[in-house]
This record gives structure tokens, sequence and C-alpha cells, in this order.
């Protein structure tokens, strides 16, 4: 589904489908480009309602952290989505389909933080 986004954002609008720029554009961009982004958005909000409506059944996420834990995780993720010019969805579907090497050091370097986190946190006391 993501891919299948990124395929109909480019193709129809001729941008990129990253959520980093699409949340950013939609609070400060111009605002005729804020109508698809918004719409991009809730899109993303309204899908497990979609999965419920289809299902019966809610979609279970648990996260074993704190709230604190997770605003300061939060704020983190969107600091290092603007230093890197771009979030996972920018760098990795869409970035890397366009052979950007820029896209390539990024997923890269979002992999090696991601394993060295891990065994930061599951290996050392």
């Amino acid at each position: 589904m993501i891919g299948l986004s990124a395929v109909l954002v480019m193709l129809f609008l001729g941008r990129i489908a990253g959520i980093s720029g699409i949340t950013w554009g939609a609070m400060t961009g111009p605002l005729s480009e804020r109508g698809w982004r918004a719409a991009f958005l809730l899109g993303l909000l309204a899908a497990p309602l979609l999965v419920l409506a289809l299902t019966g059944t809610a979609p279970e996420q648990t996260v074993p952290s704190s709230m604190p834990g997770m605003i300061v995780a939060g704020l983190l993720v969107g600091f290092g989505a603007r230093l890197g010019s771009g979030c996972t969805s920018g760098h990795g579907v869409c970035g890397l389909a366009r052979l950007s090497p820029r896209s390539l050091v990024a997923v890269l370097t979002f992999m090696a933080t991601a394993i060295l986190t891990v065994f930061v946190l599951r290996h050392l006391p």
C-alpha cells in the first residue's frame, strides 16, 4: 500500500510521498498544496477505521513505553527527519526507487542506527 501510494502521488501530483515532507507542507506550504496533503494524512489516520469496518476487528499495537518517552521519541524522529531531509518513507520507498545516492546513504544510516539501538537496548545492562 505504501509503494502504491508513492506511485500514485508521483504519477498524479509529481511529488514524493515522504510523510515528513507531506506533513510539513500541510502545515507550512502554500494553500494550494495543503488540500492533497491533508487528504493523504487523513487517509493514514482513517486506515485503521477502514480495517475495523471491513473485518470487525481493530488493529492493535502495543508500545512498551511511557507517554513522556514516546513524546521525546516523536520529537527526536521529527528532528531527524528534518535534519536528514526526509523520513524513512521518503528516502526508503521513494528515494531508493529513484536511485538517489543521498537516499541510499540515509537508508544505510537508518538501518545501522536501528541495529545498534536494538543491540544496546537488548544486550547491554
